[in-house]
């Protein structure tokens, strides 16, 4: 039993944008890593065979085949590295986990498709694809209302600028 104390705490490290996924899934998980000085995001893309924990601490295990072999990563859901997790398919599967799937190998491995849940999940993605469509028209909008200009323009002008004070 977790304290109040211990639930006020976890509220504030607690991600809002987890979507809902289940164990069947496939899921892509972008995750955030250092690459030098700078940071990259690199996609894993599997089925999600367990889920574990709840809160802060909530992970999911994800499996995937690369060249002939399994492959299976345990991400923390929660975590400020992982940058989002999107659903790409709906699987029904009537286990909690599916550690079967390690034994298995070719056709063996196929989950059933979820196809109410896909639907939903289709809707919802085309929703939030026109939503930020409209929102980026809008910024841009107002943008070019307020007399900006775009980045490339920005730095030509600049550039030109530049070169004109040199001549002086």
């Amino acid at each position: 039993m977790i304290s109040p104390f211990m639930k006020i705490v976890e509220q504030g490290t607690l991600k809002s944008d987890v979507p809902d996924f289940r164990v069947g899934d496939r899921v892509e998980i972008h995750q955030k890593i250092l690459d030098g000085a700078k940071e990259r995001v690199q996609v894993f893309e599997g089925d999600v065979i367990a889920r574990q924990n709840a809160g802060a601490s909530e992970t999911v295990t994800v499996r995937r085949l690369v060249q002939g072999e399994g492959v299976e990563r345990i991400f923390p859901v929660h975590s400020p590295r992982i940058a989002k997790i999107v659903v790409k398919k709906a699987g029904m599967v009537r286990r909690a986990k599916l550690y079967y799937l390690r034994d298995r190998v070719g056709k063996a491995t196929k989950i059933r498709d979820d196809v109410k849940r896909q639907t939903r999940i289709d809707v919802d993605l085309k929703t939030a694809a026109e939503a930020a469509s409209k929102a980026a028209q809008e910024a841009a909008a107002a943008a070019t209302a307020a007399g900006g200009e775009s980045k490339s323009a920005k730095k030509k002008r600049e550039r030109k600028e530049a070169e004109a004070a040199k001549k002086k």
